[in-house]
Order: C-alpha cells, then sequence, then structure tokens
C-alpha cells in the first residue's frame, strides 16, 4: 500500500530580519498545517539551522517542501545547489518554491520538471557566482588601494567558527561526508576535531 506524502513548509529569518510572519502566512495560505511548519531564526554569526535539520530528518520519500523563496534553503548559491539535491536526488522529496512556479519538482517528474528546475537553479547560481566574482574583485581593488594609503592587513585565520558550522550542519543531515567537509575547508583531521571540541561540542555542553 502505498503511503500518502505529507507536506511540510520551512521558514527561515535573520534575527535582524523580523518576517517569518509574512512566510508563515503563505504557507498557511496555500493548506500547509502549521505543526508541519518549521522555523529557523539564524543570527549573524552563527548559521545553525535545528529546525531544519529535524525536518529533514523527518522527512521520507514522496514528501512535498514548501519554502516561500529559494534563498531559504541555504546562505548561498552553492549551498543552496547543495541542499536542492541532496533533498530532490538523495532523500528523493519534492519542492515548491512559491515565489518561483517553474521551481516545483511536481511537474512532469518523468524528465521536463526536473529538467526545467535543475536548469533554472543552474541559471540562478551562475548570476550569483558571476556576482561573487565581481564583488570579490571590487574588494580586491579596495585592499589595494588601502595599501597604498598605507593600511596593514593581517593573515586572516583559515577557518572560521561560521564557515565550521556551516558545514558541519550539512554533515549531520548526511549531505556531505567528514572527509569532504575537511576538503572544502582545507583541514587536516586534528584540526577538524580541535574546531569540533572548540565550536560544537562546547557549545552542546553549554
Amino acid at each position: 500500500m502505498k503511503t500518502k506524502s505529507k507536506r511540510y513548509g520551512y521558514v527561515r529569518v535573520s534575527s535582524r530580519d523580523q518576517n517569518e510572519a509574512r512566510q508563515i502566512k503563505a504557507l498557511l495560505k496555500i493548506g500547509i498545517e502549521r505543526k508541519n511548519i518549521y522555523v529557523d531564526k539564524i543570527s549573524g554569526v552563527n548559521f545553525d539551522r535545528p529546525e531544519y535539520i529535524r525536518l529533514i530528518k523527518k522527512m521520507r520519500k514522496g514528501d512535498v517542501l514548501f519554502i516561500k523563496s529559494i534563498d531559504r534553503l541555504g546562505r548561498d548559491y552553492q549551498e543552496i545547489l547543495v541542499q536542492w539535491k541532496f533533498l530532490t536526488h538523495h532523500k528523493k522529496i519534492d519542492i515548491v518554491v512559491l515565489d518561483m512556479p517553474l521551481l516545483d519538482t511536481r511537474k512532469e517528474k518523468d524528465l521536463l520538471g526536473t529538467f526545467i528546475s535543475d536548469l533554472v537553479l543552474q541559471v540562478l547560481a551562475y548570476g550569483a557566482e558571476m556576482e561573487r566574482q565581481f564583488s570579490k574583485e571590487r574588494q580586491r581593488e579596495g585592499i589595494e588601494v588601502a595599501r597604498e594609503n598605507g593600511v596593514k592587513f593581517g593573515r586572516p585565520r583559515k577557518t572560521t567558527k561560521e564557515m565550521f558550522c556551516r558545514y558541519y550542519e550539512q554533515l549531520k543531515i548526511g549531505s556531505i561526508t567528514r572527509d569532504e567537509l575537511m576538503e572544502k575547508l582545507d583541514i587536516s583531521k586534528s584540526t577538524y576535531y580541535r574546531c569540533y571540541n572548540e565550536w560544537i561540542k562546547k557549545d552542546k555542553v553549554a
């Protein structure tokens, strides 16, 4: 007997962006039960998303995840692409983006719907990547001007708490492995455990 799919909603806001009511209202309007809407409030420093992790662990193959806009899945489009692929290809979950009707994996699932959704996502990712490149170029030019004016820059710390926690969140839900996390951050196993004990384990104890 085929199990009936369930519908869930996910809302993410920053501590400075108190607009969860608007997102929740949009989800309620299309019939998502309030008990099935998960909400995360993210500070500017910490990107840990406990409600998102709880939601993903609860969802099963064939369930449908509704979000107001595509950027609710991640902080940037690189992460959005990772989460999209993990949810749709690994977990076999359907995703519906309310602000972008083309991003609805329930449509013509045999071929066209998946193709269109992945294509639109790739185009968005490409646009975002180009913007990041322009931003880096502007930043580099700004640094050069500052150096010419005598400003000195220290060596930045390679792995920050924000970076480590962001990838550790993906590790917790199974979208990347520990080795992949270490590769992305270019850190050794000993550095991984040092960061874990300092930023993850200590926070849990606290």
